[in-house]
């Protein structure tokens, strides 16, 4: 502050918003603008803040959410077929919201969760549309920053990853007590690590201690080696995301087992299942990473996991139903509705959503650390309330 002029960050902590959000205001004729200096920077004065106030104080409030209070809640953004949400679920969370917009992964969450409220579009959603929750979850599109994508990344300026600010516009307005958000590898080195740096100091303006780890699949019970990184933002707790994303001592996910007399162990990827002279069907004990493409893609890991009948020299794709066992979904999970309209290229569609999807092991891993972090939270609060008031 300089004579009684504020700036953005400045001013958007006088009303009580991020300063994400308050830019959009701006930006999007919700509130009148405001002078700027020769620089192009944004000026605040008192009766501007009042102002910008008195707009904050019309906006509805967050619809409470519609549970039973001793259950933690979970919202789902950028849902896809619901990987985040099941593995909350079988945590013990109840689903509040999903936001997804593409419509075949809409079908098959309305099949699941049939009466969790869902949006479509994320630029059209209002904090106050989203019921309030313990905890937020979603990975934006990865396309922008992975290197999965052929030539030049446009990263968070990608009209994809770009989503990423919608999600903390969102944040911004609601302040869940922990969020979670899952993306490629590619984020970290996406524009020499400087998108990453983005992503970690905006969510830092909006009050949350943020941690990230790689987690791969297959420490979890999935049968495919599928890295992906996992950011946690606590807010305003900067011991809660170390607490959830790391064990107090190594467990045995951590590394394989050592072997005796200098042996080199076994590649999981060159473990077979299956017997190579019988008729039955052969394959690798591990899977590739399994991407979002067709069944008639031919570019990418999907195909290098291969299902071999080596006695009648065949060889195939995994199926749909194989990749949601891959994946650890569910069989037929990703069956739609009958009389989906898209019904001749359900295979495709199948596998597309599957290779955009949060394992559910992981995700579940991620709810039961969540889940225990709150808990141990809420007695601190308890005990701290105790002493207070002996």
């Amino acid at each position: 502050m300089a004579g009684d002029v504020y700036s953005l960050k400045e001013a958007a902590g006088r009303v009580g918003v991020a300063p994400i959000t308050l830019k959009r205001w701006l930006l999007e004729g919700k509130v009148e603008e405001v002078p700027r200096n020769r620089h192009g920077w944004r000026l605040f004065r008192e009766q501007d803040i009042e102002r910008i106030s008195s707009f904050a104080r019309a906006l509805p409030a967050p619809v409470r959410r519609d549970v039973p209070a001793e259950r933690l809640t979970v919202a789902s953004l950028f849902s896809g077929i619901g990987g985040f949400d099941l593995g909350f679920q079988r945590a013990g969370f109840a689903v509040t919201f999903q936001c997804e917009l593409n419509r075949f992964c809409s079908d098959i969450l309305s099949k699941h969760w049939p009466d969790a409220p869902r949006a479509k579009d994320i630029k059209e959603v209002s904090g106050a549309a989203i019921p309030l929750s313990d905890v937020w979850v979603g990975g934006f599109p990865c396309q922008d920053v992975s290197l999965a994508r052929m030539g030049k990344r446009d990263g968070l300026r990608g009209r994809q990853s770009s989503l990423f600010y919608e999600f903390a516009r969102l944040v911004g307005e609601n302040r869940p007590r922990v969020l979670v958000i899952e993306n490629v590898p590619g984020l970290l080195s996406s524009h020499q690590g400087r998108d990453f740096g983005i992503v970690l100091s905006t969510l830092a303006e909006l009050g949350y201690a943020v941690g990230w780890r790689t987690l791969n699949s297959k420490n979890f019970g999935v049968p495919q080696s599928r890295q992906r990184v996992y950011v946690v933002g606590c807010h305003r707790d900067p011991r809660g995301p170390s607490a959830i994303l790391f064990e107090p001592e190594r467990s045995q996910r951590d590394a394989a087992p050592s072997t005796t007399n200098g042996k080199t162990s076994l590649s999981p990827f060159k473990t077979i299942v299956g017997h190579p002279r019988k008729t039955g069907p052969v394959t690798q004990a591990i899977a590739y990473c399994l991407y979002a493409c067709s069944a008639r893609h031919t570019g990418t890991d999907w195909s290098r996991t291969y299902v071999c009948y080596p006695k009648d020299g065949r060889v195939r794709r995994l199926t749909p139903r194989e990749c949601e066992g891959v994946m650890g979904f569910p069989k037929n999970w990703t069956v739609p509705h009958p009389g989906f309209h898209d019904i001749e290229d359900i295979d495709s569609l199948r596998y597309h959503a599957l290779g955009n999807a949060v394992t559910p092991p992981v995700a579940q891993w991620l709810a039961e650390r969540i889940k225990s972090y709150l808990a141990s939270h809420e007695s601190v609060s308890t005990s701290c309330a105790a002493v207070a008031g002996a």
